[in-house]
Parts: C-alpha cells; sequence; structure tokens
C-alpha cells in the first residue's frame, strides 16, 4: 500500500533530521544491508544446530543415564530453535517472511501454480457431492 502525500512529507522531514542530528548514523543506516544481518543470523543459527548435534552426540556416547537424557533433551532443543530460527531468517532473506504481509515482488499465486479457489457458502457435504457428481458426469 503506497504512502499517501502527507506520509511521505512526514518520513522525509524525519529522515532530514535525523541527517542533521547524527549524520554518521544516517550514513551507518542508509549503507546497511538488511540481507547482510540476515545472512550472519543464518549462519549463526547454523553453527547453533551444529552445536546442538555435538551436545546430543556427546550425551549419548556418556551413556550415563541421567546425564543422557538431559543433553539429549538440551541438544535437541538447540537443534530446534536454530532450525525454526534459522528458516524464518531463510524466509525474510526470499521476502516472504511474517513482518512482510505479501508474497515477493513477481511471486504470484501458490508454490505449484494452483490457484485456490474461493470458499463457497455450502457445507463440506454438499461439495464433496458436488465433486462426486462432476466426477461420474466426466466419466461417463
Amino acid at each position: 500500500m503506497p504512502l499517501s502525500e502527507n506520509e511521505q512529507r512526514l518520513l522525509e522531514q524525519i529522515e532530514r533530521a535525523l541527517v542533521e542530528d547524527d549524520p554518521k548514523f544516517a550514513s551507518t543506516v542508509r549503507s546497511t544491508n538488511p540481507r547482510t544481518y540476515l545472512l550472519r543470523r543464518v549462519r549463526r543459527s547454523a553453527g547453533v544446530f551444529v552445536l546442538g548435534l555435538v551436545v546430543l552426540v556427546v550425551g549419548v556416547v556418556l551413556n550415563q543415564v541421567p546425564l543422557t537424557v538431559v543433553l539429549g533433551i538440551l541438544g535437541f532443543a538447540m537443534m530446534l530453535f536454530a532450525a525454526l530460527r534459522g528458516a524464518a531468517d531463510l524466509r525474510r532473506m526470499s521476502g516472504r517472511g511474517p513482518d512482510t504481509g505479501r508474497r515477493a515482488p513477481g511471486v504470484r499465486g501458490r508454490p505449484g501454480g494452483r490457484q485456490r479457489q474461493p470458499r463457497s457458502s455450502s457445507s463440506f457435504m454438499e461439495r464433496v457431492e458436488e465433486r462426486w457428481r462432476r466426477r461420474w458426469e466426466d466419466g461417463s
């Protein structure tokens, strides 16, 4: 959704005030690429995942029942957290993250090319019966 003229004017005023107040910070913010930050987070997530795997393997190798269980749970939790965080950061890098609210530019429809049909107000059973009827009509 594009910004209105008033919102654009306010944004420009805020930007000018920022440049006047702290030019070093403004130039740093302009030159920083968000993809670099997200790529760094993906690398950290990969490191935490590997560390979790090491903790899990060490727990299995030690073979002491209470310690094995604790290290196994800790290693699994680390791996799960790292995988979820890394996947979310990769989604944001591709432009399909939860903070974008829309698909990346140029991406249309659902993956696989099928478009979702709008839901009708009919019940589930009515839709099943309609599909069954169409299948028999097309097959005959």
